[in-house]
């Protein structure tokens, strides 16, 4: 599955003011639109990134966004285009749309002013997407909500006897006159809460459904709305409560904070990613419940220990016959072989196990309760589909995957020079960096069917946690 980014940075911040747009400025020591570029660059999941900015940057771009030879700066090796915006977010959007590779699958929509999307959360939403044809990040409503109706306010009378009201917009009230609000709007309605939702980004998108919602001509705050109004179901995917959209100068004192808990962590645990992951997600929690002054002081909010965070495991195994005419394909990559695996889909032994043990870890049955082999909807599959599968069920139930261990038991061919690639396209399948996949080759030495070259197998284990 081919995935592109849309980066929106076509806006100029009316809303911010200052006199460069907001997404230039820095928090952290990074510019904004830095650290969003960077969060899809850097995603194994994502194929190519287009963004989209004022004419005068995309004439001028920051030493950031300057590609080489159409390939994004810093060693990413993908591809990053730059593309004018439009009057409107969506006018933006459909411009780099068009700058995307027909071949792309899916296309991953982010607001540049959304500097701190975590991995995590970028995987998540491209899984819904693949399973449902949409989705978004969002958050549950903490506070109830108002819907108000238009129309002056009903004044209230001043009691005379009750304490001064206070200086109304003519100067003190007289005993026994009426006071003005100063509110124009009345409530009409009271929603319940655990229906609202506050949409965030990433929003992800089949090619072919966000075709449809571009083509409406309809004003929209975002891509989402517009597909519900083209006819297509959107699913919702858990937000961060750290996503947040820098709108105002009051966020940035939010996003500087976040900025420096980030940090802090990222310098404790740089040696251990899965611990970096981990201190992440507790520093995503905490803002989440804490106050606002706890909010404004990074160093207060890493006072505490974060809670400790237990994962589950699961293991899984995979043998094929193996027969002439049949290509070899482990871990979605091709070796050269003069005979490959007998199976009803591509019969890849690597990402059978794997998905087996992720459905495992999350006691979910495993591959051949999800795909059967008596579906002719899985006839010669490719596995790697499956496996970014099984990843979006274990996801609707809150889990993500923090690594996995493969090991591939084959006499010959030699599979050591194909490790690397496999690594990588396992990784992207699932949604991880390839830092956490692991892949091994060993030999029967001889012995039953393997050790004759007559079958295959691999075992894995996948250890997965809550999100």
């Amino acid at each position: 599955m081919h995935v592109t980014a849309i980066i929106a940075a076509g806006g100029r911040g009316r809303r911010f003011g200052g006199a460069q747009p907001k997404q230039l400025l820095a928090v952290g020591g990074r510019p904004i639109l830095e650290r969003s570029v960077a969060a899809f660059l850097s995603h194994p999941a994502i194929d190519a990134v287009v963004v989209a900015l004022p004419q005068a940057l995309v004439d001028d771009p920051p030493a950031y966004l300057r590609s080489v030879d159409g390939l994004a700066p810093g060693g990413s090796g993908k591809p990053l285009r730059l593309v004018a915006g439009g009057e409107r977010r969506q006018d933006s959007v459909a411009n780099a749309f068009r700058a995307t590779d027909a071949t792309s699958d899916l296309i991953v929509i982010h607001d540049a002013a959304r500097p701190f999307a975590s991995a995590d959360l970028i995987a998540r939403t491209i899984a819904a997407a693949a399973e449902s044809g949409a989705a978004l990040a969002a958050v549950q409503s903490k506070d109830t909500v108002k819907r108000a109706a238009d129309g002056p306010a009903k004044a209230r009378r001043h009691d005379p006897g009750a304490a001064d009201p206070g200086p109304a917009e003519s100067g003190h009230d007289a005993p026994g006159q009426y006071v003005a609000s100063g509110f124009s709007r009345t409530v009409a309605e009271t929603l319940p809460r655990e229906t609202i939702f506050l949409a965030q980004t990433p929003q992800a998108f089949r090619r072919d459904v966000l075709s449809d919602a571009l083509k409406l001509a309809d004003a929209a705050t975002d891509e989402a709305a517009l597909a519900e109004r083209a006819g297509h179901a959107v699913r919702l995917v858990d937000g961060e409560a750290t996503n947040i959209k820098i709108t105002t100068p009051e966020d940035l004192a939010i996003a500087e904070a976040i900025a420096e808990a980030l940090r802090i962590a990222d310098r404790g645990l740089r040696s251990d990613d899965s611990g970096r992951a981990g201190a992440e997600s507790a520093i995503r929690d905490q803002f989440a419940i804490r106050d606002q002054p706890a909010i404004r002081n990074p160093q207060s909010a890493m006072s505490q220990p974060p809670p400790a965070r237990t994962g589950r495991a699961g293991t899984g195994y995979d043998l094929h016959r193996l027969v002439e005419g049949r290509p070899l394909i482990l871990g979605g990559v091709t070796i050269p072989s003069d005979r490959g695996a007998l199976g009803h889909s591509d019969a890849d032994v690597v990402c059978h196990a794997v998905t087996d043990a992720i459905l495992g870890a999350a006691c979910l049955g495993d591959i051949g309760r999800h795909f059967p082999d008596t579906d002719p909807r899985w006839k010669d599959a490719s596995s790697l589909d499956l496996l970014r599968r099984a990843v979006a069920i274990v996801a609707d139930e809150g889990l993500a995957v923090g690594n996995v261990d493969v090991t591939v038991i084959l006499e010959r061919p030699k599979i050591k020079d194909h490790i690397n690639a496999m690594r990588a396209a396992v990784a992207q399948a699932i949604g991880i960096d390839a830092g956490r996949v692991s892949i091994k080759g060993k030999t029967n030495e001889g012995v039953d069917a393997i050790g004759r070259g007559e079958a295959i197998a691999a075992q894995a284990i996948a250890l997965i946690r809550a999100i």
